[in-house]
């Protein structure tokens, strides 16, 4: 059995992104967390420690040992938890790969890039603020976009996925697990050719 919190034993650390408490279930904005939990259950992996303003899990991908994240801060704050976990088990950002919603994709599809900027997603503005880079691999989850322009953006990310949507969703999150093996497997090219 692994000590969850033995400095430095940790390969990589994979992150969803989201809002944590019953009123935030099955919203948009919380596609990281629900791609969390789908790979916990896959691994046969419990995602509860309390550690670092984030819930935590221990698990095993390719003979690869990755902690698996949920932050505990609230989106916009996201950056604290991955700072400070990357900062206690001196872990490099290209070995931190991060999940988040995003709008400008439609639902059931995901997208995977190496590093780049946060897009406006204010969770991934929060992670390269506060660790000073961008370098982190991610997966983006398509959510769709706002019904209309004028639309309030915090209304729309806040809101919840209808049951058709939910079911495109279920299909992105099996996805962003396949893509997830490979990323952890150095495949990231492959990831990238399979699942965009």
């Amino acid at each position: 059995m692994f000590n969850v919190f033995k400095k430095g034993k940790y390969d990589f650390i994979i992150a969803g992104l989201g809002n944590f408490g019953p009123k935030y279930d099955n919203t948009r904005h919380n596609a990281g967390f629900m791609v969390i939990d789908a790979l916990a259950k896959e691994l046969g992996v419990q995602v509860n420690k309390n550690k670092f303003h984030a819930l935590i899990g221990d698990g095993e991908i390719s003979e690869h040992r990755c902690m698996l994240v949920k932050p505990l801060t609230f989106m916009n704050n996201s950056g604290e938890s991955i700072r400070d976990i990357s900062s206690f088990y001196k872990i490099s950002a290209p070995n931190i790969i991060i999940i988040s919603d995003d709008i400008s994709l439609d639902v059931g599809r995901i997208r995977i890039r190496r590093s780049g900027s946060a897009g406006g997603h204010n969770g991934l503005k929060s992670i390269f603020e506060l660790t000073g880079t961008t370098d982190y691999p991610r997966i983006k989850v398509g959510v769709g976009n706002k019904p209309s322009p004028d639309y309030d953006l915090v209304k729309h990310v806040l809101g919840k996925f209808s049951k058709e949507d939910l079911t495109l969703l279920n299909t992105a999150i099996d996805n962003a697990c396949g893509a997830l093996k490979l990323m952890i497997n150095g495949e990231i090219d492959k990831a990238m050719n399979l699942y965009n």
